[in-house]
């Protein structure tokens, strides 16, 4: 399909779930993507990837799709998410805060980043509204008025050092409970 196509309007959403050992549970998260509510394939989403370091215990999951299925298609590959891994206890090298750790949107043809931070605004709220114990920070475009960058936002929580989720304020959702941890949701560039 060739990018220069009248009317294309596509992101990409690198979903970071804190998951690679199992592998069943990583294959469902991206399966979850591609289908729609009744169950259907969905024809205008794809996994074009999925990597996963056993080290880290951490997957990415490459999903591309038109920007008005974007939300919906990650969403689904989260509320899995939320349902399989639990942070109480997940091990592994790499500092994540969340099961569903990190959902960066990206623009990839006739999108710009306004739409993307506005796709992963309304993400991070469905997401607060279907998992109880989901709990999301903001930045990028989805971080308005402040759009704080993700640097910003990972030293005032205490990324690299927090697993004491008792006094972090989430800028959606309750305080983060243990299972479910606190995911970043944010357009980038």
């Amino acid at each position: 399909m060739s990018s220069c196509r009248v009317g294309l309007h596509l992101a990409a959403c690198l979903l970071n779930i804190s998951e690679a050992r199992k592998k069943s549970i990583v294959e469902n998260i991206a399966k979850a993507a591609l289908l729609e509510r009744n169950g259907q394939r969905h024809p205008e989403v794809s996994v074009l990837n999925v990597f996963s370091d056993p080290e880290y215990n951490r997957s990415v999951i490459t999903i591309a799709a038109s920007i008005d299925e974007l939300g919906n298609s990650v969403l689904a590959a989260c509320l899995e998410a939320f349902q399989s891994i639990d942070m109480e206890v997940q091990e592994g090298i790499h500092p994540c805060l969340g099961a569903v750790d990190l959902i960066p949107i990206y623009p990839l043809s006739g999108v710009g980043v306004e739409e993307c931070g506005a796709v992963a605004r309304s993400l991070a709220e469905n997401l607060v509204l279907s998992v109880p114990g989901c709990s999301v920070f903001l930045f990028g475009e989805a971080d308005l008025p402040e759009k704080r960058p993700l640097v910003q936002r990972r030293k005032q929580l205490g990324w690299f050092t927090r697993r004491d989720f008792s006094t972090l304020k989430s800028d959606l959702g309750a305080a983060p409970a243990r299972r479910c941890g606190l995911t970043a949701c944010f357009r980038a560039l």
